[in-house]
């Protein structure tokens, strides 16, 4: 079977994008597997198909580079959003496994866009010590405060966080460093198995607990909604291994939801090409 695949990257993240609206690809979790090795492969951290969709403008589904349909993908979301306006596709609703999405375009070229995706509403969160905090954007994560991410272990303590018997089914894993009026995270990856440049909805999550954690620091901006001075409106700006990303919401201290939540960078097209599987 010859597969014309496209590669795009948000931030380092880098996918294989079929475009699957005739139906065309049901692909075994070996083939997808193959798709995303950096050897025998295109080589990516996951792959997406854009597919039909009876309700809105397309679908997504995601598959790790282990092969296996995963959880919602922030960067992934982007990148294909980028891709779905590069074919012409002119709104952006779409569903995905965790429920439905819709994006902007805020700047377009034929090989690159910035993308404002909205994420799903956060209800709940687990404090899971002094430090850190698991919740789920879309995906789940383990977030955890550290001094400085350019010198943490990643790839060591990741690995055992990810695996911990603590969270059925395995997590995503995030180490944040506070700054003044920013954060780093650095992420590892469930399904890739490894630290990735970037993390969708990892960075969300990251930001959501640096507002839970540390509410006076580390946020770009910050301002009571005018129409209901219970909620805030907060944006982070977030410096990931593959590029800068931003993340704002609202926050209402009420009803203790977050509302509103969107991931903002860029999805650049890297190249497209023909491959056998």
């Amino acid at each position: 079977m010859i597969v014309h695949a496209y590669k795009y990257q948000g931030a380092g993240n880098d996918f294989v994008i079929l475009d699957n609206r005739n139906g065309e690809y049901d692909l075994t979790p070996e083939q997808v597997n193959r798709l995303c090795d950096r050897r025998f492969g295109i080589g990516s951290d996951g792959l997406m198909l854009l597919g039909k969709s009876d309700k809105y403008d397309f679908s997504m589904r995601y598959f790790n580079a282990d092969g296996y349909e995963g959880t919602m993908c922030g960067n992934g979301g982007r990148c294909l959003v980028a891709f779905a306006a590069h074919r012409g596709i002119k709104n952006f609703d779409f569903n995905a496994i965790d429920g439905f999405h819709t994006a902007q375009v805020l700047d377009f070229t034929p090989h690159r866009c910035i993308v404002r995706l909205k994420m799903i509403d956060l209800n709940s969160y687990n404090k899971y010590s002094e430090n850190a905090y698991f919740l789920n954007t879309g995906s789940p994560h383990y977030v955890e405060f550290v001094e400085d991410t350019a010198t943490y272990p990643v790839d060591e303590k990741g690995k055992y966080w990810r695996y911990c018997k603590d969270f059925e089914g395995g997590t995503n894993v995030n180490f944040v460093q506070i700054n003044d009026n920013s954060i780093n995270v650095r992420t590892y990856e469930r399904g890739v198995e490894a630290e990735t440049f970037a993390c969708g909805t990892g960075v969300t999550a990251s930001s959501i607990s640096t507002y839970i954690h540390s509410p006076n620091k580390g946020y770009a901006s910050k301002e009571i909604c005018s129409n209901d001075p219970q909620t805030e409106a907060v944006k982070y700006d977030i410096h990931a291994l593959g590029d800068d990303l931003s993340v704002d919401f609202k926050y209402n201290k009420e009803s203790k939801t977050f509302t509103d939540i969107y991931l903002t960078g860029p999805a650049t097209f890297v190249f497209e090409c023909d491959i056998e599987l």
